[in-house]
């Protein structure tokens, strides 16, 4: 019944290439159309190629680099691509790997994951932006408020915290509005469970993890993850946010 169906997407990053090609196919052109398919930048062939690993894949941050063979594949395939930016990248370079891997400038084509983090990105983000709104790009805006919060403890543990997390969201969102552009979607690591990665968070004092919580429940195999308490009130954080948005609004009320 189509009330208990769900559509999931996946996403990872492009990072092994072999792999990429592997999991690459080419899909006819009447396939397209009968999937409603956007158009698509190598619409002039009889097919076009798509990912089939991932509906959605991104260029990482070391692999970005506007000559090399990640950015050659990307502009190859018909999937949504998305681009990490942040201080490593200046705008004029950014502006030139969105033109490289959408040459066509299709709306919806190219997603610019920002992570700067929360000290940098009131001084990074409008340089950019400023750029991608000058070239009239029709980007869509991701903000990844986790990997460029990552900081160690004085023991070397590596962590986040919830606070500068919940803060690089609020400028991203707040400094886009200013360039007329609009968040889009937020990049997240987080899991279900009470692991105890990230510290802050937690409605009351003995939710709240500290640095040194960290080994108490510490499962992930590489970078820390919100748990399911500091999960949850991170979304009603972020819905507290829109809801203030006055074009957030009128869609909304228009919807009910």
């Amino acid at each position: 019944d189509d009330h208990h169906e769900r559509e999931v997407y996946t996403s990872h990053e492009g990072l092994l290439l072999n792999l990429e090609e592997a999991m690459t196919r080419p899909v006819p052109a009447a396939a397209e159309d009968d999937s409603k398919a956007a158009p698509s930048s190598s619409s002039s062939s009889s097919s076009s190629f798509y990912n089939s690993g991932a509906h959605f894949v991104w260029i990482g941050t070391r692999t970005k680099q506007l000559d090399g063979a990640h950015t050659e594949y990307f502009r190859g395939i018909d999937n949504p691509v998305g681009i990490k930016v942040g201080s490593d990248i200046d705008p004029e370079t950014a502006v030139a790997l969105v033109k490289r891997v959408d040459p066509d400038n299709q709306p919806g084509k190219i997603v610019l994951i920002s992570r700067f983090g929360a000290d940098d990105v009131h001084t990074g983000l409008p340089k950019l932006a400023k750029a991608i709104q000058r070239e009239k790009l029709h980007v869509v805006w991701f903000v990844d408020p986790m990997h460029g919060n990552t900081r160690k403890t004085k023991n070397g543990q590596k962590t986040r915290d919830f606070h500068r997390i919940v803060s690089e969201i609020e400028q991203t969102h707040t400094l886009l509005k200013k360039y007329d552009q609009h968040l889009g979607g937020i990049h997240l690591e987080l899991c279900g469970e009470d692991v105890t990665e990230c510290v802050g968070g937690g409605a009351t004092g003995d939710m709240m993890v500290s640095d040194n919580d960290l080994s108490k429940n510490w499962k992930s195999a590489c970078d820390p993850r919100l748990n399911y308490g500091q999960s949850i009130e991170l979304a009603y954080q972020v819905s507290a946010l829109l809801a203030q948005d006055s074009d957030y609004s009128k869609i909304t009320a228009n919807q009910s």
